[in-house]
């Protein structure tokens, strides 16, 4: 029993991240390449990201966001909801599974509203 587990972990260790598994959970620290000014928005570590990016997702009340990544033809190619509380949301963007382009980050409100966008390069 104990190797099946193992030959399970090891399979699921190597396999990675999938389109559908792009966010964790937010963190609490915002380091100061994540810091925003505005009350709302959403804002990238980087603009050039390999396999993953920090971002914060800044928002003025708790609520269900939606998170949906475009590829250079304006095609939803991720979309993920997350729980936001108010104020700073550190959350890691795995990008593994997207193929080296230009994307935009949009942010979404419970009402379907966009309140961020934002723009990244995947390179290998």
């Amino acid at each position: 029993m104990k190797k099946l587990i193992l030959v399970a972990l090891v399979i699921i260790g190597f396999v990675g991240c999938t389109k559908d598994d792009i966010f964790i959970e937010p963190t609490q620290s915002v380091k100061p390449e994540l810091q925003m000014a505005s009350s709302v928005g959403i804002k990238l570590e980087t603009v050039f990201v390999t396999s993953e990016v920090a971002m914060n997702i800044k928002s003025e009340v708790a609520q269900t966001a939606t998170i949906k990544i475009f590829d250079i033809a304006n095609k939803v190619v991720s979309k993920e909801n997350v729980n936001v509380k108010a104020g700073d949301n550190i959350l890691k963007v795995y990008t593994s599974a997207l193929p080296s382009s230009a994307y935009r980050i949009g942010l979404f409100d419970s009402m379907g509203k966009q309140i961020g966008i934002a723009d990244f390069n995947k390179i290998n």
